[in-house]
C-alpha cells in the first residue's frame, strides 16, 4: 500500500534497500540506550546520500531540496529518524550560498565524502527562543581572530560533528538600525573549540535527539571563518531556513505514512468480537483521515521543494508544508497509538518511539504560532503581531 511510483522512485528504493539493514530493532535499542545512531549514520554518509544538495563540482551529487526531501521522507517511513541526520543536509547551505571560493573549496568536498560533518547549527539562546534578533552571544574581533562570548540552548549533534554553525551579534543590538543587522555566522571547527573555551552540557528531553547547551567563555575563532560579509548573518540564516522547514516537513510526512501503514496493518490483522477491528468505521474512518491529511500536506512539501529549486521565493509554502505536515503526523500518530490500544504503549512495537520523535515538530524547528503569525502578516496583510 502507499508504494505509487514517482520519478522519485530509484531513490526511494535505494534508500529502502539501505534501511533495511537498520530494523525496527536497531532503532529500538539506540533510543533505549539513548545512543546515536553510528553506523546508520556512516552508512548514509558512505553511499552519498547526506551530500544530495553539493554540487557535483565540489563532489556531491547536485540534486535539488525535493530530491533531498525524499531521502528525508524514506528514512523516517521506514522506521528511522532523520534528526540524526538532517544537519548535513542543510547546514552546508549557508556556506555553499555564502561562503567565499577558499571556504567551499577547504569545506565542501571533505563534508561530499562524508569527512566531515557539518551536523549542528547554534542559534537558539535561552532568553530569547525564536526572537533571534535578541541573541547576545557576542562576536568580537581582535586582529585575526574573533573572541566568542555567551551562550546557546538546544543545540543538537554537536558531540557527533566535526562543524558547527554558529550566528552571533557583532554590532551591538543598540548601534544597528534594523534589528535584523548586525549578526554575522561562523563555521566553528568543534576538535578546536570544545575545551578551549567552547564547553557542551548534553540536555537530557523526552526524544534521543542528542541537544545541548553551549557556553561560550573567549573562545576564538579566525576572522577567516566568517561567512560572508559580517552583520549579513541573520539574512543567510534566513535563506537556509526555508530549506530546513521542507526537509522536516518530509520527515514528518514520512513519519505520517508509517503510523498510517502500522494502523491498517493492525486494524486488518486484529481479531476482537470474532472479527478484524478494521470493519469497524470507528476504527478506520480516523485511519482514512490521517491518510488524507498526509497526502494534503504532501503536496504542500513538492509545492515549496519545486519553488526552491527554481530559485523562487518559498517562504510562505515552506512555513505551511512544516505546519500542515507536523499536524498531520502528529494525527496519525495518536490515531495509530489509540488503533493499538494498550500494545502501542510497548516498546516493542515502536510506537511510542515514533510517537515522541514526531512530536518534537510541534514545537521545532519553528513554532505553530510562528508559522500562524507569518502567513497573517506576509500573506493576510494583517498588522504585525510582535
Amino acid at each position: 500500500m502507499l508504494t505509487t511510483p514517482d520519478e522519485h522512485q530509484e531513490i526511494r528504493d535505494a534508500i529502502r534497500d539501505l534501511c533495511r539493514q537498520f530494523p525496527d530493532e536497531y532503532f529500538r535499542r539506540i533510543d533505549e540506550q539513548r545512543a546515536y545512531p553510528e553506523a546508520f549514520v556512516d552508512a548514509l554518509l558512505g553511499a552519498g546520500w547526506l551530500a544530495a544538495m553539493i554540487p557535483e563540482e565540489y563532489g556531491g551529487s547536485g540534486l535539488g531540496l525535493t530530491a533531498a526531501s525524499v531521502i528525508m521522507e524514506e528514512i523516517n517511513r521506514s522506521g528511522g529518524n532523520s534528526a540524526a541526520v538532517h544537519g548535513q543536509m542543510y547546514n552546508m547551505g549557508t556556506l555553499l550560498r555564502n561562503g567565499s571560493q577558499a571556504q567551499k573549496e577547504k569545506y565542501l568536498p571533505a563534508i561530499a565524502a562524508g569527512k566531515l560533518r557539518i551536523q549542528s547549527m547554534a542559534v537558539t539562546e535561552p532568553t530569547t527562543g525564536s526572537d533571534t534578533t535578541k541573541v547576545r552571544t557576542t562576536a568580537v574581533r581582535k586582529g585575526d581572530r574573533y573572541v566568542v562570548n555567551g551562550q546557546k540552548v538546544w543545540i543538537s549533534r554537536v558531540q557527533h560533528s566535526d562543524l558547527m554553525i554558529l550566528l552571533a551579534r557583532t554590532t551591538p543590538l543598540t548601534e544597528v538600525t534594523r534589528k535584523s543587522a548586525g549578526m554575522s555566522i561562523f563555521i566553528v571547527d568543534l576538535h578546536d573549540a570544545i575545551g578551549q573555551g567552547l564547553a557542551v552540557r548534553p540536555i537530557a528531553n523526552m526524544v534521543n535527539h542528542e541537544t545541548n547547551e553551549l557556553f561560550f567563555d573567549n573562545l576564538e575563532i579566525p576572522a577567516e571563518n566568517l561567512i560572508g560579509d559580517e552583520g549579513q548573518g541573520f539574512r543567510y540564516l534566513l535563506d537556509g531556513l526555508n530549506a530546513e522547514r521542507a526537509l522536516i516537513a518530509a520527515e514528518c510526512i514520512g513519519d505520517g505514512y508509517w503510523f498510517i501503514e502500522r494502523a491498517s496493518r493492525y486494524a486488518s490483522e486484529r481479531i476482537v468480537f470474532d472479527r478484524p477491528i478494521g470493519l469497524n468505521q470507528g476504527v478506520q474512518f480516523p485511519i482514512a483521515e490521517a491518510f488524507i491529511e498526509v497526502e494534503a500536506a504532501n503536496l504542500m512539501r513538492f509545492r515549496a521543494c519545486a519553488l526552491f529549486d527554481a530559485r523562487q521565493p518559498c517562504g510562505a509554502q515552506a512555513n505551511m508544508a512544516k505546519y500542515l505536515a507536523a499536524k498531520a503526523s502528529w494525527q496519525a500518530a495518536n490515531v495509530c497509538l489509540q488503533t493499538h490500544g494498550g500494545f502501542g504503549f510497548a516498546s516493542e512495537y515502536d510506537i511510542e518511539r515514533k510517537f515522541r520523535e514526531t512530536r518534537l515538530y510541534q514545537v521545532a524547528p519553528i513554532s505553530t504560532n510562528l508559522i500562524f503569525s507569518y502567513v497573517a502578516e506576509h500573506l493576510l496583510g494583517l498588522p504585525r503581531s510582535f
